[in-house]
């Protein structure tokens, strides 16, 4: 159970590759740079404010909010500061970090190498199941924003609200349009290759939307318990039977008393990211307060329906035309069809928040349109490492993407 309630405090986790500083190709360092810190092979290191952590492969390094913060503001320099000290470690070992949520040629099946100490069963016994070797297992960064809730009413209303707003987040936080170095026709690939790395058992994933529960109850009896029944005959010794086993794109850790967004594309720099979130956190409480209608009306949208406008928003980000009606209401719309670009313009300025980050993004794009103009249509090993230079760049720097 959650000791705080709804919009009290924000957990924040970042994921970012680690590539080799010439070539930019993927490099499994993640439990080299841990060990350099803590004098050997650990899954987490506290430092203050943020901790860093392993991930499922060994070229992902996590950043993490220690303990829920209170503000999200003063977290733009405090990730920051701890990616230039992990760029400074790699160095020495000529590497860097580099931002993104897919890297732009690895090749899964011949690069992916698996975290090899603490919790390695687990992610053994997911690699036996579902084989990890793809895209949307070994080449996937995001953002991730845990909201916590005391109690079924407080989950009912924040679920309600995050499962509506979730079809339209990738318009703002698109920032994987390549793979295998070519665009892939999906601004958002990685979302369009997370829907399918479960398929072998497609419960885990659902529609990556979550279904219309709302109390602890209804989750466990049609989410938790069928997601154990299905996966039993693979995970005979029980290894994967816990509550994150869940793969939606939000999923509830009752165990912790928080819901967890996972469908954010990571940004070029902790700013963008933190800002994003800032934006993001100020509309869920808008809607989880009735803000943009009324809850009862939230909880009965059809997982399939929201889902149509999602997988149209991974494809197309901004420039995708959301054409529900119902759903356009809710936000004061009276338009039959609006870009999505066009509706966060609304909802930002609905917020009354002054956010630089989030006004270069509605002004310029999402970092996908963003990365494809910068390419302009040049798919050469070349070009692509110039551009990706360049974010990596931005990351030690702090700086967005022009």
């Amino acid at each position: 159970m959650s000791k705080w309630s709804l919009f009290e405090v924000f957990g924040v986790e970042l994921e970012y590759m680690i590539v080799n500083k010439d070539t930019l190709d993927v490099y499994p360092l993640c439990d080299e740079i841990l060990r350099k810190i803590a004098g050997e092979y650990v899954s987490e290191i506290d430092l203050g404010t943020i901790s860093w952590c392993n991930e499922l492969v060994n070229h992902v390094i996590e950043l993490k909010t220690t303990t829920p913060e209170s503000k999200l503001a003063p977290l733009k320099q405090a990730f920051a500061v701890q990616v230039q000290k992990i760029n400074e470690l790699l160095s020495g070992m000529n590497a860097c970090l580099m931002p993104g949520a897919m890297h732009p040629w690895m090749n899964p099946h011949k690069e992916t190498k698996l975290w090899s100490h603490e919790y390695n069963p687990i992610y053994e016994a997911y690699n036996k199941i579902f084989d990890c070797r793809g895209h949307g297992w070994a080449n996937l960064q995001s953002t991730h924003i845990n909201l916590p809730f005391k109690g079924d009413l407080e989950f009912g209303k924040l679920h309600a609200a995050i499962r509506f707003l979730m079809p339209i987040m990738p318009a703002l936080t698109a920032s994987s349009p390549i793979a295998d170095g070519v665009f892939t026709g999906q601004l958002d690939y990685r979302l369009h290759t997370y829907r399918n790395n479960a398929k072998r058992i497609p419960i885990i994933t659902g529609k990556v939307i979550p279904e219309a529960v709302y109390t602890w109850q209804e989750y466990n009896t049609e989410i938790f318990q069928e997601m154990y029944k299905a996966i039993a005959p693979f995970d005979t010794e029980g290894t994967l039977q816990d509550e994150w086993l869940n793969s939606r794109g939000a999923i509830a850790r009752f165990d912790r008393g928080s819901i967890e967004i996972r469908i954010l594309d990571i940004q070029e720099c902790p700013s963008a990211d933190i800002s994003i979130v800032q934006l993001i956190t100020d509309s869920l409480q808008r809607l989880a307060s009735g803000y943009y209608g009324s809850i009862p009306e939230l909880m009965q949208w059809d997982t399939e329906r929201l889902n149509l406008i999602f997988t149209e928003v991974c494809r197309l980000g901004e420039e995708a035309i959301i054409t529900d009606k119902e759903y356009l209401k809710h936000f004061g719309i009276q338009e039959s069809s609006v870009r999505a670009g066009d509706l966060w313009d609304l909802i930002y300025e609905n917020s009354g928040l002054e956010l630089d980050e989030i006004e270069h993004i509605l002004d310029s794009g999402t970092l996908s349109t963003r990365l494809l103009h910068a390419i302009d249509g040049d798919y050469s090993k070349e070009k692509l490492k110039q551009v990706w230079r360049q974010m990596a760049s931005c990351l030690q720097n702090n700086t967005m993407f022009e």
